[in-house]
């Protein structure tokens, strides 16, 4: 009898380690697939930044941008770069990717304007920044295409203007187009207001240009106030998934960030 008892006793346990080994397992494989982390230092992601590179910067006059990013840049002072934003710098520059022009890294700026910017429209007059002018709407189209791998758009805008000169137009329906040729870049910056270490990227306010250049760069860094762990972002609110990101890097926090905004608004006498 004592010994049919051990014996249960140990066939419940045997049993029951089983079922420990099955349970332990799946978390076992977990670890075994977990991705690695893109989150990196700034001076480590914008090391593949080069001189003579394409790069877009993400933002609207400033606000959106990867200021962090625009600033190492800066202090770098890698050159000879081809930027290509929606618009030009914030009013008056010094501000943003004013500080890129101001600091003569620029060789060619492709975007919708420069007039907002007074160190680019100087280097303009005296022949030392190249620049590509599209209405605003279709710089944006230009670089859609280019992550869509489209060879180009096409569009009304332009036609019968000097946005013309030198560019296809074909007649569709009676009526012409012009045909804009896709835009691409070496690098992409962007900015959110979270990411995950995998690279999904959570916008918060006006996403603006940031989104559409994740797709059009080869290599896209991410720059964000704060940095979670994978699963913390609701699949439904990823505005850029991490399959376009290589680099996730931590900018200067929502609380700094604010009080650049709020100290430039005041130099400006934006506010009291």
């Amino acid at each position: 009898m004592a010994l049919s008892v051990t014996l249960g006793r140990l066939s419940r346990l045997c049993y029951r380690s089983s079922l420990q080994s099955r349970k332990a397992k799946p978390e076992a494989e977990r670890r075994a697939i977990k991705v690695k982390s893109k989150e990196k230092a700034l001076d480590a992601a914008l090391d593949y930044v080069k001189d003579g590179m394409t790069i877009m910067i993400g933002g609207f006059l400033g606000q959106n941008a990867p200021l962090a990013c625009i600033d190492k840049l800066v202090e770098r002072g890698v050159k000879d770069l081809t930027l290509i934003t929606a618009v030009n710098a914030y009013v008056g520059g010094g501000f943003g990717i004013g500080k890129l022009i101001e600091n003569k890294q620029i060789k060619k700026y492709i975007g919708s304007h420069i007039g907002t910017c007074p160190a680019a429209v100087e280097l303009y007059k005296k022949g030392e920044l190249e620049v590509d002018y599209y209405p605003q709407g279709t710089v944006i189209e230009k670089i859609r295409a280019g992550g869509a791998g489209l060879g180009g758009v096409l569009t009304p805008v332009g036609v019968g203007t000097l946005m013309e000169q030198g560019k296809q137009k074909l007649v569709i329906d009676n009526r012409e187009y012009l045909v804009e040729t896709a835009l691409k870049a070496n690098v992409g910056i962007i900015r959110g207001y979270k990411a995950d270490k995998i690279g999904n990227i959570l916008y918060r306010g006006t996403y603006n240009s940031n989104p559409v250049m994740a797709l059009a760069a080869d290599y896209v860094i991410a720059e964000v106030d704060y940095v979670v762990e994978p699963g913390e972002i609701e699949p439904d609110r990823v505005g850029t998934p991490g399959i376009l990101v290589d680099a996730v890097v931590l900018g200067y926090g929502e609380e700094k960030t604010q009080e650049i905004f709020k100290n430039l608004w005041i130099r400006d006498k934006k506010l009291a």
